[in-house]
């Protein structure tokens, strides 16, 4: 299991009030990789990075698809080392590539991050 999933298996797990569709999408590249849909029936895009490092790696196809979708789209990336989980913004797309993953987030762990979530839209 590549560590993506790993993180996704971490997310349906402690944030079981969404309800998430992975998107395994080949026709078109740069679509994230979680759908979610909160309990006050809001729709959100979520993108799963994992890093060793700062540098959080995206493609050009993603970078443009945060880009032309601004709202309810976000980038949650883990850390392994140590394990750290941060939520940030899909609009935060271009200074994750430039500044990584010490850039300040809107939520840091699992928990806060469901708590984010679920607020979306009230």
């Amino acid at each position: 299991m590549g560590p993506e999933r790993k993180l996704y298996q971490k997310v349906k797990k402690n944030i079981p009030s969404i309800s998430w569709i992975r998107i395994e999408n080949l026709s078109s590249s740069g679509t994230p990789d979680l759908l979610g849909y909160n309990t006050l029936g809001n729709f959100f895009t979520v993108e799963l990075k994992v890093t060793k490092s700062n540098k959080v790696r995206f493609s050009p196809h993603q970078i443009a698809f945060h880009s032309r979708h601004p709202n309810n789209s976000f980038i949650l990336v883990e850390a392994l080392d140590p394990s750290t989980v941060k939520l940030f913004p899909g609009t935060m797309i271009h200074e994750l590539v430039t500044e990584g993953f010490r850039l300040e987030a809107c939520c840091l762990g699992l928990e806060a991050c469901g708590l984010f979530f679920n607020q979306l839209g009230a």
